[in-house]
């Protein structure tokens, strides 16, 4: 297992709103603490550690932050056993966490040599899961519940979405794209893609589609397009959570196995995953490329 620190700078373990993201290595380790680092390139190794690099302490925080419980968020490890794998279940929760401000760990878990220190935590439990305190919970969208009540204003933002429609929308996405990429029949190619693209284009449609609050009753300019860069506005919610790590699959498990790319005719599709990719909880938790082909190897089906 390989453990992630979130939400802390240096040795410290500083209550702080996360910024950005550096990647380090440990050359001095001494009961789990690190004393010695050396900064590397993030993108060209992947399989260091992170490291948050936080913006100034809020004075008023300090002592409320002092009571929160320890949470650590265990997920899937890569095929190297310690890197981020390939699981977007993994990959909403640490978008629900880091969107919620508050310090955690991660903790990569190598199903492979499935360490002994599970069988007592979570025996039987598939990453992810999350160890609250002394509580352990195993399933994902119980996960996100349990972290919206407890991690709530004012301290904690509400990431839950006001419009309903954006929970579901671009729900069948991920269905219509296992379906095209499982397929080894050549003439059933063309329909299951055009399946995918019909689920596509509906994603887009909603994208394009004003919200309420972007109407305004007592103007006599009609709004006909939305311009938002998320689901459900200008933020990040829940929503974004669930939906954006599958449509990263998507795009990466297409390219690869089916020569097939998202349309840049989706304007609105393609503003969304834009704006998306700019924002860190997002981009900063995503497998690389190399492990979602990894995964989907023996998934995706050559046609033949």
């Amino acid at each position: 297992m390989a453990k992630f620190a979130w939400g802390c700078a240096a040795l410290l373990t500083l209550f702080v709103t996360v910024e950005s993201l550096s990647c380090y290595k440990c050359d001095l380790e001494i009961l789990s603490s690190c004393f010695e680092k050396t900064h590397v390139n993030c993108t060209g190794n992947q399989t260091m550690c992170y490291s948050a690099v936080a913006s100034s302490v809020h004075q008023q925080l300090k002592m409320s932050d002092a009571n929160q419980p320890k949470v650590e968020l265990f997920v899937k490890a890569g095929s190297d056993g310690q890197s981020i794998g390939n699981c977007p279940f993994s990959q909403r929760l640490f978008m629900v966490l880091w969107l919620k401000g508050v310090t955690f760990d991660v903790t990569t878990v190598d199903m492979k040599r499935k360490p002994e220190i599970l069988k007592d935590l979570a025996p039987g439990a598939q990453p992810p899961f999350l160890l609250y305190g002394s509580e352990v919970k195993t399933d994902t969208n119980k996960i996100e519940e349990f972290l919206e009540e407890k991690l709530c204003p004012p301290k904690y933002p509400r990431l839950a979405a006001r419009n309903p429609e954006s929970n579901t929308a671009g729900m069948d996405v991920f269905s219509k794209f296992s379906a095209y990429v499982k397929n080894s029949n050549p003439q059933a190619n063309e329909n299951l893609e055009k399946g995918l693209l019909k689920a596509l284009k509906k994603l887009d449609d909603y994208l394009s589609s004003p919200l309420p609050d972007e109407i305004d009753e007592n103007s006599s300019d009609e709004v006909t397009s939305s311009t938002r860069p998320f689901l459900d506005g200008q933020e990040l919610t829940l929503a974004d959570c669930n939906l954006l790590p599958k449509l990263h699959i998507v795009k990466v498990v297409c390219l690869k196995y089916r020569n097939f790319s998202i349309p840049q005719s989706l304007t609105n599709l393609w503003r969304y995953l834009n704006a998306a990719y700019a924002r860190e909880e997002f981009a900063s938790t995503c497998p690389i490329d190399e492990e979602i082909h990894i995964a989907y190897s023996c998934v995706a089906k050559a046609l033949k």
